[in-house]
């Protein structure tokens, strides 16, 4: 098998949750391997920092203002994109939150925005490059950013309904692709589940009890993240790498 990312070169790219920790480390990427990346995130600014620092590259970045916890940004998003950039090629679901609560005594609230970030806003956008894929004629990839949390429930930190969400999604990774074999489409779909990753993704979420439990384990970087997007994304049309799992050691 040979892996190469050429055919994907001067191709539109679509990230949500780009502004920071790995979405900005997969964004940064497809940049200077020359893509057209759309970086959609609720903090616009932190998105065209890296933008401004990628400017001369042989790819793009676009900064789009949005939260895909709102229908009509992530439709306004797509509709952005194919007027001004393109037709979209690949989609990489990367947005995710975790909450501070439980679910003896949980806030609704929380575990709602978990859910509507983690499983509804990923559906919504999945469907919208589908849509778009099919009606370009392009045998696309999205990729959904997973956790192992989805594959088991953690004893270590506060888990309340993430790992309920991120279960969705690898039971939404499969039923997506059995509905794309079902139509003959040649749309890859494809789950990375990584570990605890060096992010901002809990002081952001504010689990202070997280960062410390998990100050004293094995913890993966972005970079291992980016280098599981590229190598699902370099495989050759007729194969699909479907679920990728990443543990720190």
């Amino acid at each position: 098998m040979v892996l190469s990312m050429e055919r994907w070169v001067g191709k539109v790219v679509l990230v949500t949750g780009a502004s920071a920790g790995c979405g900005a480390a997969i964004v940064t990427q497809l940049v200077e391997n020359g893509l057209k990346v759309v970086g959609l995130a609720r903090r616009k600014e932190k998105v065209e920092e890296i933008a401004k620092s990628l400017e001369g590259k042989s790819g793009k970045l676009y900064p789009y203002a949005g939260d895909v916890t709102k229908e009509e940004d992530i439709l306004n998003c797509f509709k952005w994109t194919k007027e001004n950039v393109g037709p979209i090629s690949i989609l990489i679901n990367n947005a995710g939150i975790k909450r501070n609560t439980n679910l003896i005594s949980g806030d609704t609230d929380l575990w709602r925005e978990t859910f509507e970030t983690n499983v509804i806003g990923l559906c919504i956008a999945t469907r919208e490059a589908v849509k778009d894929m099919q009606a370009n004629n392009i045998d696309g990839h999205i990729i959904h950013i997973n956790s192992l949390a989805g594959h088991r429930v953690s004893t270590v930190v506060v888990t309340n309904v993430y790992p309920a969400s991120k279960f969705a999604v690898t039971a939404l990774t499969e039923t997506l692709r059995m509905e794309l074999n079902s139509i003959g489409s040649k749309i890859k779909i494809t789950s990375i589940s990584p570990g605890a990753v060096k992010t901002e993704f809990r002081q952001a979420s504010n689990l202070k009890e997280d960062e410390e439990k998990l100050s004293k384990k094995p913890i993966l970087l972005p970079s291992d993240v980016v280098d599981a997007v590229f190598y699902a994304l370099s495989t050759p049309p007729h194969v699909q790498v479907h679920d990728i799992l990443i543990h720190p050691i």
